[in-house]
């Protein structure tokens, strides 16, 4: 007798990799934590074998939850595609995304290879650019959607009410492992260059504090700053989701002040735009969270 995978069971798969853990899964997936355990315990007892590893930390997948995540996004992504099809919803066309690179850098690409396979006729062109410069250019036609981030230190941002809000996050010091703090108080930093918010926001907080502080590395993107961390050159501020996963979290103390959250948002819609950007702006919003 054949047996058959539980969509709603491997989805729960998907989403608890993605969160990496039962509690930041049960929002997205609309359960308790305790309802989201039980179905990773019945797909677990369906394969035979654990399918994640639990800590202090959260969960990771074990090796067979990495060969079943595989199978699990392309049911569910065909899945998809069987329901938009009967219901005439497929999408096709062109759009540019415009994203910060502070957004989930990490899973990031999961999102858009999901994105890709679930609509493959919307050809989805991204950049990544500043969100000032996001900010500022949403009405210029050069991209159809963009998402943003705020540091939520000061009053919220024009046209507030019409944006598709994805996710807050806090800001964190991080360091390498590595990373010992110099003795002279003068707080060494890695950080993008100055036209970025969040590296003025960094040099406006340590100044307002008077922490001594100096540039040590200047990267042209998180990926850059994320190798400038892993030398132990310095100390920067990131959001949760851009921390890389060998840096670890400094408290904040008599040298780092404490630090507020940020916000990330789809800018609003531009009142000409197509009735597909519309559609494919509802449907990114829905993956993104």
């Amino acid at each position: 007798m054949s047996r058959l995978f539980d969509l709603d069971l491997l989805n729960a798969l998907v989403v608890v990799a993605e969160t990496g853990s039962l509690s930041a899964a049960a929002p997205r997936l609309c359960r308790s934590q305790s309802a989201v355990s039980e179905q990773i315990r019945k797909l677990e007892e369906m394969c035979g074998q654990p399918l994640f590893r639990r800590g202090k930390s959260g969960a990771s997948l074990t090796p067979a939850g990495e060969r079943l995540i595989g199978h699990a996004r392309q049911l569910l992504a065909l899945s998809d595609a069987a329901y938009r099809d009967m219901h005439a919803a497929q999408l096709a066309g062109e759009l540019r995304l415009a994203i910060t690179d502070y957004f989930r850098p990490g899973a990031l690409p999961g999102i858009l290879r999901r994105v890709r396979d679930q609509f493959p006729h919307l050809r989805l062109h991204v950049s990544i650019r500043k969100s000032a410069l996001i900010e500022e250019t949403a009405d210029s036609g050069e991209f159809d959607i963009g998402l943003s981030m705020a540091i939520l230190d000061r009053p919220s941002r024009r046209n507030a009410a019409k944006r598709i809000k994805l996710r807050r996050e806090p800001l964190l010091w991080v360091a390498d492992r590595s990373f010992v703090m110099p003795d002279d108080g003068v707080v060494p930093l890695v950080v993008l260059p100055d036209t970025c918010s969040l590296q003025r926001f960094i040099a406006r907080t340590l100044a307002a504090h008077q922490v001594p502080h100096t540039v040590m590395h200047s990267a042209s993107g998180v990926g850059g700053l994320h190798l400038a961390l892993a030398a132990g050159l310095g100390l920067t501020c990131l959001n949760a989701s851009a921390v890389p996963a060998d840096a670890v979290v400094l408290a904040a103390g008599h040298r780092l002040p404490p630090l507020p959250e940020v916000e990330f948002s789809l800018v609003p819609p531009r009142r000409d735009e197509p009735a597909l950007v519309g559609q494919v702006r509802d449907m990114l919003a829905e993956q993104l969270r």
